[in-house]
């Protein structure tokens, strides 16, 4: 008799979906996978992404620092290094055709979503075990691929007439995708013989930081900021 055991990340994807369905509903994903979405909108993303990117890559130094055998410290590494010389620098040629330059990239100010995303990340990060690292950043790296793919199943047919279609081909490729996998891989191996009440919390940053996700399109979406 075959018993299948459930992997934590199989739980972590079931009990998410409520939050991940709002996520790619959300009138952002939505315009920018038929296109429509306000060019503004888009920039004002293009520039609070970038701020993100900064302190999302500090969570891998912390991973790399927090693991505990030299593979998985030098993949962690490789990672940092590419979204330092490779990841930024392709978001600041993709920037550079809406018309931003890198001196507007490297001066916006995160606003007050973006603030406290990034820190909750690093708070939980630099306390808490490599566990709870990668838990912090798996829904980003996972959900963007889910959203690159199912963009591309909803609209694909006229990516040609998209301007945001290099976005949903980065996110839906393959290489993206492998690197959400071996996330995913890593989640449940660190998961893997730990006490549910280590799970709750790992599960605990995966949740709060995935409806992070989602305040993060609603805020670009309205354009929102320090009001004063």
């Amino acid at each position: 008799m075959n018993v299948t055991t459930e992997k934590f990340t199989d739980r972590l994807f079931r009990n998410v979906q409520p939050i991940w369905e709002a996520n790619h509903t959300h009138p952002f994903v939505q315009e920018l996978g038929n296109g429509t979405l306000d060019k503004d909108k888009f920039i004002q993303y293009m520039k609070q992404d970038y701020v993100y990117l900064i302190d999302y890559a500090k969570l891998f130094a912390i991973a790399s620092v927090k693991s505990t055998d030299l593979d998985m410290m030098g993949k962690f590494a490789a990672i940092l290094n590419d979204t330092l010389h490779f990841e930024m620098d392709l978001h600041r040629q993709f920037a550079a055709e809406f018309g931003i330059t890198s001196e507007e990239l490297e001066a916006t100010k995160p606003t007050p979503v973006n603030l406290a995303y990034t820190n909750y990340m690093l708070n939980a990060a630099q306390s808490g075990s490599l566990a709870e690292v990668v838990a912090c950043l798996l829904p980003c790296a996972w959900d963007y691929w889910e959203i690159g793919k199912l963009l591309r199943a909803q609209y694909g047919h006229n990516l040609e007439n998209n301007p945001y279609a290099k976005w949903i081909e980065t996110y839906d490729s393959e290489e993206f995708g492998n690197g959400a996998k071996w996330l995913i891989d890593v989640m449940n191996e660190l998961a893997d013989g730990k006490p549910e009440r280590e799970l709750a919390q790992l599960e605990k940053h995966f949740q709060i930081t995935s409806k992070y996700e989602y305040l993060f399109w609603d805020m670009n979406y309205h354009k929102q900021d320090w009001p004063i």
